[in-house]
């Protein structure tokens, strides 16, 4: 690697070094109902996600429930100290769509009607408030 790219990564992981990801890939859910959910906790306090969240009456609430406990506890090992209330954020969230499962539903006059079962990947970061307000300063 070159000198500049070397130098541009360092600045990549010095900046992501208070961020924790979480991954979750191949829900089966398609990934329009997943995205109202990731829209609705985008840009939130972590507490008040997990509220909204556990309270919410929407199913892929429960999956995402779970990777935002999961992005928390792998910054809770990253930075090697508890998570304070108010301290972090989920700084970016978002879905992509997964392969698909095509199925065939049998049809009237011998035609089957195609079954598209569609699932997502879902991508969490979670940082801390204090970060935010660096940048923008």
């Amino acid at each position: 690697m070159g000198a500049r790219k070397h130098k541009r990564a360092e600045a990549v992981k010095e900046a992501r070094k208070n961020v924790a990801i979480a991954h979750l890939n191949d829900t089966p859910t398609s990934p329009y109902k997943m995205r109202l959910v990731a829209d609705m906790i985008r840009g939130q306090k972590v507490e008040l996600a997990l509220h909204s969240l556990q309270y919410s009456t929407k199913d892929a609430a429960k999956p995402v429930y779970k990777l935002l406990r999961s992005a928390i506890a792998n910054w809770e090992a990253k930075n090697e100290k508890k998570a304070e209330n108010g301290e972090l954020y989920i700084s970016t969230i978002f879905v992509t769509c997964a392969p698909m499962l095509k199925r065939l539903r049998t049809a009237p006059q011998g035609r089957g009607y195609r079954i598209r079962k569609r699932s997502n990947h879902v991508t969490l970061f979670v940082d801390t408030i204090d970060n935010n307000a660096k940048k923008q300063a």
